[in-house]
């Protein structure tokens, strides 16, 4: 099978096993558990050959029916795609696991099946070379979210998800309205074509361009939960299934992986009026959330809302490094994005390991009697506070000193040290009060005293204890990890070797 072909499956691969679970569940549920789980794995399989693949540099096409680009469908394989659909395969796993093990997955029919098209629409999204499939599946990947929002049901689920749809949909509307008035400027969707025409549209036409990109980057920081667009996120996350909202933890990012990939490719240096059209207020935003996300860490009630605010914090600072459009930044930022990804998520699963344990105590951030692995899971938790919070020696440490060196010379340097080491600050305090509410004083307190345990088994702590051994491989691989990010980000501010790829030799003049 040549790479071209390769390149199908992470879409084909949950598009076939989401129907085989459904129908193999109604029947021996099994059977559906184990194509799923099987259907995972190969996912992630296809990903590490595609990534190994993608480390020659060049950028590989698919195109659907042997149409040519512009007028068919592609799927494009480079370097920054590679790692986005490792990471989501990996991820998947691991909550699918945690899923599986915990019995989350049997208090539906629809999980299996609404997991495989969630990830259908996360791979197409990565690998779409053209904005409207790009909408098409931010659409499937929301549909399968709302279902599995609402997974084990709950009033505060169905409010959240209300909530959560209504956010969406009016994203979905922006997302069209951009996409005609981009139609309508260029006579293409497809992104490296459009990049193209862009650089050749007349004065006139200028002003509109200016307005078509904003709303489109908008509608992606929508997506990305940035400030004042950030508020649907806490409240929707908290109250989901926290191994759902583990797999959530990624859905942010694919609105930061959009920005990333079409800013520089369509709105670049030649894009006239529309030229780095977010530059002005991306990084201010950013800036905004960053505080605002750690401040909700401090305030937080219990750790399934501080993992949630901590999605908005790490996500904020993610952005903080894209928005200097800088070769340099953009590779301490996709050093942060697994990091942020991997984190956000075992504190998600750590919320999960505490509601079995703690009764009708759950993950509040409240004082308990004693419960099972209390000391596991303390060192857990630490570990997964001391990453999202970015103190030495994890990763997020790494990361975030990656960024902040980066961002010498730049016009914002103060404000960008001032904004990470003041939220890091505060993500420490607010950590630390939980940690010992939950850790310390409980078991001080209440003596011999024990709290009712809904979890009969250990396996719930095998996914959040691999997610922390990977954040501890990423600090251990630091110098491999980041010669990989920044080749990425060569690519990414090489707009034309992308659209050679897609449209030949001499697209580019």
């Amino acid at each position: 099978m040549t790479p071209f072909h390769l390149a199908m499956l992470p879409v084909l691969i949950p598009a076939i096993v989401a129907p085989l679970a459904l129908l193999a569940m109604r029947r021996r549920r099994i059977v559906g558990v184990g194509l799923s789980v099987a259907g995972c794995l190969a996912m992630l399989a296809v990903a590490l050959a595609l990534f190994f693949t993608a480390q020659d540099g060049a950028v590989r096409v698919y195109a659907l029916g042997a149409w040519p680009p512009p007028f068919g469908i592609v799927l494009v394989v480079d370097r920054l795609t590679t790692i986005m659909l490792v990471l989501a395969a990996i991820l998947a796993t691991l909550v699918m696991l945690h899923a599986v093990l915990t019995g989350l997955d049997r208090k539906g029919w629809h999980f299996h099946p609404m997991f495989q098209f969630q990830l259908l629409g996360l791979n197409g999204a990565f690998l779409t070379g053209d904005l409207f499939n790009l909408f098409v599946f931010f659409e499937v990947l929301l549909i399968a979210s709302y279902g599995l929002m609402l997974h084990g049901q709950g009033a505060a689920r169905f409010k959240a998800g209300v909530q959560y749809v209504i956010v969406n949909v009016v994203g979905s509307t922006l997302f069209l309205v951009a996409l005609g008035m981009l139609y309508g400027l260029t006579g293409t969707l497809n992104m490296a074509d459009m990049a193209v025409r862009v650089a050749t549209l007349p004065p006139g036409d200028q002003g509109l361009l200016r307005a078509a990109a904003l709303l489109l980057v908008a509608v992606f920081a929508l997506k990305a939960a940035l400030a004042p667009l950030h508020l649907w996120l806490p409240r929707s996350y908290a109250v989901t299934a926290p191994a759902v909202a583990a797999l959530f933890a990624i859905m942010t990012k694919v609105g930061v992986y959009s920005i990333i990939r079409v800013v520089p490719l369509v709105f670049g240096d030649d894009a006239g009026a529309a030229a780095w059209v977010p530059a002005p207020w991306l990084l201010p935003a950013a800036l905004v959330s960053a505080w605002l996300g750690f401040a909700g860490i401090f305030v937080a009630r219990d750790v399934r809302e501080q993992a949630a605010y901590a999605t908005v914090g790490s996500t904020s600072v993610l952005i903080v490094a894209v928005s200097m459009w800088t070769q340099d930044a953009m590779a301490a930022a996709l050093y942060y994005l697994p990091h942020s990804i991997l984190a956000g998520a075992s504190l998600f699963l750590i919320a999960d390991t505490l509601d079995r344990r703690r009764g009708t105590y759950g993950c509040n951030a409240t004082p308990s009697p004693r419960f099972r692995d209390q000391e596991g899971l303390a060192g857990l938790f630490m570990l997964a506070a001391i990453a999202l919070a970015g103190l030495p020696p994890l990763s997020g440490f790494i990361g975030k000193l990656l960024i902040l060196r980066t961002s010498f010379g730049y016009d914002a340097t103060p404000w960008i040290w001032a904004t990470i080491l003041g939220t890091t600050l505060i993500g420490i305090i607010g950590f630390a009060r939980t940690g010992s509410a939950i850790f310390w004083k409980g078991a001080s307190e209440h003596g011999d005293a024990v709290c009712r345990d809904r979890s009969k088994r250990r396996g719930d702590l095998i996914a959040p204890a691999a997610l922390l051994t990977l954040l501890a491989a990423l600090t251990l691989g630091a110098g491999w990890v980041t010669a990989q990010t920044q080749a990425a980000a060569a690519q990414i501010f090489a707009p034309e070797r992308y659209i050679e790829a897609v449209l030949g030799k001499g697209a580019v003049r």
